[in-house]
């Protein structure tokens, strides 16, 4: 999660795209606002009066963030939606005397926006530290104070942990059968594999992610990159028996190396692969409060049903999901296959 708010639109979206931290900081701060349309909504004169700041800071703001307002609930009312916010709201917002023809109107969600936005007031400074804290608190309550597990409350996971079991043996019997190298090649080909999915072998990835020494990387990974490395592993298997049939005896580490250099560029495994590095590096940096170096360029926006599948109602943590009958009739179908 980004710091500082003000230079980070991917920090800040990636808040406000969190239903349930936006509920939280709507309980919490107390901003006020009025109800129109059951929603609250905020004028420029009301978030100027919060702020401490002049309508023109505001008014700046609309037009250097403007899309990024608009997305989140900025917009602006006239003719018969006008008239119907006014007579709701009883004028009451307006100065008197003047004559009203447009109105620009923010929700509490395209409120804190300008708050995560605004450099020119102490206020917004302090709610954004706010706002920070409670999004943490939030994350940390909904899965359960175990973030570093966050990916088994998907459930996706299950599925994807077993096919990826069943693919890793697939392709230690290969390294068995076809590979002409002692017990280490165990490791260096794991590590390998994980370089060629997420740019990380397991050493650095423990790092990012603090793991302890019981920690298992496998047991930490999405179920996308699970499914990512499962690909690979099962066609690098079967790449492995046909070179090695083709050259009548095992392979030397090098020429593994090289198959394992065209999977890379294999076109048929690249939208595989990059989903798996773009959904790792962007929910580790928003869920876990991790950066992944060398995958900075495909950090992006999680999406809101992301939050829904890892926080939400029908997330679950892999124990409430083992006790599931038909989450485990699932897994025994694709141990049956």
């Amino acid at each position: 999660m980004a710091n500082d708010l003000t230079n980070s639109q991917l920090g800040r979206q990636n808040i406000l795209n969190n239903r349930y931290a936006l509920e939280k900081i709507e309980e919490h701060l107390g901003l006020g606002g009025v109800r129109f349309q059951d929603t609250v909504f905020f004028t420029k004169q009301q978030l100027a009066t919060l702020f401490n700041v002049n309508d023109v800071t505001i008014e700046r703001y609309i037009t250097s963030h403007g899309e990024e307002l608009r997305n989140n609930g900025y917009k602006v009312l006239k003719g018969e939606a006008l008239k119907n916010f006014l007579d709701t709201t009883g004028g009451i917002l307006i100065n008197e005397g003047s004559k009203i023809t447009v109105l620009g109107i923010f929700t509490f969600r395209a409120s804190l926006n300008i708050a995560m936005l605004l450099t020119e007031s102490d206020r917004a400074r302090m709610i954004r530290s706010r706002i920070l804290d409670i999004v943490i608190e939030v994350v940390a309550e909904r899965s359960g104070g175990h973030t570093r597990y966050i990916n088994q409350r998907d459930c996706n996971y299950l599925p994807s942990a077993y096919q990826e079991f069943s693919y890793r043996q697939v392709f230690t019997n290969a390294l068995d059968s076809y590979l002409d190298m002692g017990k280490a090649k165990y490791g260096i080909f794991t590590n390998k594999i994980y370089q060629l999915v997420f740019q990380e072998n397991a050493q650095e990835y423990r790092q990012i992610l603090n793991l302890e020494r019981k920690d298992k990387v496998r047991d930490t990974l999405y179920a996308e990159v699970l499914r990512a490395i499962a690909s690979v592993e099962n066609g690098l298997a079967q790449e492995m028996k046909v070179k090695s049939a083709q050259l009548g005896r095992k392979l030397q580490s090098s020429e593994l190396d090289h198959l394992i250099e065209l999977a890379g560029n294999n076109p048929y495994l690249k939208p595989i692969i990059e989903d798996a590095r773009t959904k790792m590096a962007s929910r580790d940096l928003s869920f876990r409060d991790a950066l992944h170096q060398k995958l900075i360029s495909y950090i992006q926006t999680v999406p809101e049903s992301d939050f829904e599948k890892f926080l939400g109602e029908a997330s679950r943590s892999l124990q409430e999901q083992l006790a599931d009958p038909e989450a485990l009739a699932v897994f025994q179908r694709l141990k049956d296959r």
